[in-house]
């Protein structure tokens, strides 16, 4: 019976996090797109950090540009990956609740930049550290999804390791 509650909340953990970040992606990506002009840019900290309009018709970090064919195909295949290592790895071990996140941000990510290509062609960023390419929501959780699963891979300094019996 334990077992069963982990996988159900194990599966309930995972759909609100791609369900959060598909709609906070979608939502800020339409306010921006209503405020702001492409390229138009909102200082909130100047010459720092910027709300910035960019349609990007690349894959990340712009790579790839007006390559129709590769910036869906990528995407469609990670989202394939993605579904089937969360199913493959709960169905076969009890998978750590770091990872159940971890996969269910880059999930939602994927998903969310995938709904943008779909139904624009491109992808729309506004987040701009002026240091860095411009991103937006989903390109964040793809980020920190990554960081999550790359620590619990090759544990963080400050992890103490677990004691042998």
């Amino acid at each position: 019976m334990r077992k069963h509650n982990n996988s159900f909340t194990d599966i309930a953990l995972c759909l609100s996090t791609v369900v959060v970040v598909v709609l906070v992606d979608r939502l800020t990506k339409i306010f921006f797109s209503d405020l702001l002009r492409i390229g138009e840019s909102l200082p909130i900290i100047y010459r720092f950090f910027h709300f910035t309009l960019v349609h990007n018709t690349g894959i990340a970090f712009g790579l790839f540009k007006d390559n129709g064919f590769v910036y869906l195909v990528i995407p469609l295949i990670a989202v394939a990956l993605l579904l089937y290592n969360i199913y493959y790895y709960h169905k076969c071990s009890e998978l750590d609740r770091w990872y159940v996140v971890a996969f269910s941000l880059i999930l939602g990510g994927a998903i969310g930049n995938l709904t943008d290509r779909i139904l624009l062609g491109y992808v729309i960023d506004f987040i701009d550290f002026r240091i860095w390419p411009v991103f937006n929501v989903a390109d964040s959780a793809i980020s920190v999804g990554a960081v999550i699963i790359m620590g619990k891979c090759f544990s963080w300094p400050w992890q103490v390791a677990p004691k042998k019996p």
